[in-house]
């Protein structure tokens, strides 16, 4: 049966789904990371129990999506191998190092300190686990940077020559790494993530807030600082998106096109589509809804501004118009519906109702996995509108694929769908099941606790005795 499909369709689909998967776990732990490390950071500064209370929910759930991310992380770069070994050997001079360096400097930084951030409160003091949950959100970052040059690298390649076997090799690093696309791919991705992660956290404290859990302090402040997170960042990742989107129109024309449906050129000012079908057989959006002229206004800052359509462009050069048009407008929803859910939180605190607002509460929880929705959407409209190239440009799809039988790829994608709903489904479930409890009284300091005995000449019976006699035990 699997002879029927085509080997580069079933090798980009296996590599859409395992990085559809990989993508949602770091957009969650670079916000958590960073919540937590701000978390502990009031703790330490205010000494309000709200703060460890909240640390001590939210580290479990960082350290399984981290672990998820890790692991599928690793089984998604093996096709470059398997899947996309022409790929590989034209770009791997390029992408290869600056992979190499994600490792070297983030990973191990994060791996480095994740220990000491996971269980070294009470073993290695409060500036020394301080400084380990500044470096595991600092990693993340670093790691969101290396891959997003490589990915942004992809889709306005700078800095390289092409040798005489047709391998791309570095003429500029820093052409490379910073290439036109690079800054606002980064800085739209890295807030997104930490809006994933606002209304993750926001969705949590409201589905608390309904359960009537309105008296934990702990809840409370969740659920605050998650709706000012909403309502301070999203205008400014609506401001990242429309930088973003110049960026694209003006390095790649033909995505924002598909983006935007337009069929035929607009010498004289071009439409908003809202909504419609795209039609590639008659080169039109059925059934549209338009705004005249506001395309041109966003995109050139003019009503009247001229802007080309697909039609000036050969169609083999052509994304998949109709995945690309969806996906942008379910991210560009998205978005408005956060902002939407910000700006009513600022009302409800101003009004003394943020608490006890069930309409808002209800909202803040349907929008809980909008984050993940969102980043999801973009990353399809990203990638999709890259098509049909995997270097924009340069290298088309069709080329960059390993020569290998459909029955392989088709079974391998199988394995991949069968382990990766056992495995991570059952790590989303578990996830899940931690959120619903409710964030409790800060555990009894360790130190309080027998443990290991680290100084020659105590033995445990002793310690513990002497414990015993300190808290008026039966030693006494």
């Amino acid at each position: 049966m699997l002879d029927q499909f085509d080997a580069l369709l079933l090798a980009r689909i296996q590599f859409g789904f395992t990085v559809a998967f990989h993508f949602l776990f770091p957009a969650v732990t670079i916000g958590l990371a960073s919540y937590l490390a701000v978390l502990n950071f009031m703790w330490l500064w205010r000494r309000d129990e709200a703060y460890l209370q909240l640390w001590k929910f939210w580290v479990k759930p960082f350290a399984i999506v981290f672990a998820m991310g890790v692991v599928s992380g690793i089984t998604m770069s093996y096709q470059f191998g398997t899947n996309w070994s022409v790929f590989s050997d034209r770009a791997g001079p390029v992408i290869g190092p600056l992979m190499a360096y994600e490792v070297l400097t983030a990973f191990f930084l994060e791996a480095g300190f994740l220990g000491i951030m996971l269980f070294g409160r009470d073993r290695v003091g409060e500036t020394l686990h301080m400084i380990a949950c500044l470096m595991v959100a600092v990693g993340t970052a670093i790691s969101a940077s290396w891959i997003l040059s490589v990915n942004s690298w992809m889709h306005t390649p700078a800095g390289y020559t092409v040798s005489a076997d047709g391998q791309y090799l570095p003429a500029d690093w820093w052409a490379i790494i910073f290439n036109p696309s690079f800054l606002h791919r980064f800085a739209h991705t890295v807030t997104a993530a930490y809006l994933t992660t606002a209304f993750i956290v926001g969705g949590v404290g409201a589905w608390q807030l309904l359960r009537g859990r309105g008296a934990n302090r702990a809840v409370k402040t969740m659920f605050s600082m998650a709706m000012w997170m909403a309502a301070i960042v999203t205008p400014v990742q609506i401001f990242l998106g429309d930088s973003h989107g110049l960026n694209t129109l003006e390095y790649q024309p033909v995505k924002v096109m598909a983006m935007e449906g337009h069929y035929q050129d607009h010498p004289e000012g071009a439409p908003l589509v809202l909504f419609g079908i795209p039609n590639d057989a008659e080169r039109r959006v059925d059934y549209a809804v338009e705004i005249p002229k506001l395309s041109s206004l966003i995109l050139t800052h003019s009503l009247d501004g001229p802007l080309k359509g697909l039609e000036s462009v050969p169609e083999e050069d052509w994304p998949p118009v109709a995945i690309v048009f969806f996906a942008f407008r379910v991210m560009v929803g998205l978005g408005f519906l956060m902002l939407g859910v910000g700006v009513w939180s600022l009302w409800a605190r101003w009004r003394g109702t943020l608490y006890t607002n069930t309409w808002l509460h209800r909202a803040a929880m349907v929008m809980g996995p909008s984050g993940l929705v969102a980043v999801l959407a973009g990353w399809i409209t990203t990638e999709v509108g890259r098509q049909p190239y995997t270097v924009y440009g340069v290298l088309r799809t069709a080329d960059s694929v390993s020569p290998v039988a459909a029955p392989a790829v088709g079974a391998s994608l199988i394995a991949y769908i069968v382990i990766y709903f056992v495995v991570f489904g059952s790590g989303v479930w578990y996830v899940l099941r931690l959120l619903r409890q409710t964030p409790g009284p800060a555990e009894d300091d360790a130190s309080d606790e027998p443990g290991p005995i680290r100084t020659a000449g105590i033995t445990p019976t002793a310690q513990v005795a002497g414990r015993s006699a300190f808290k008026g035990g039966p030693a006494e």
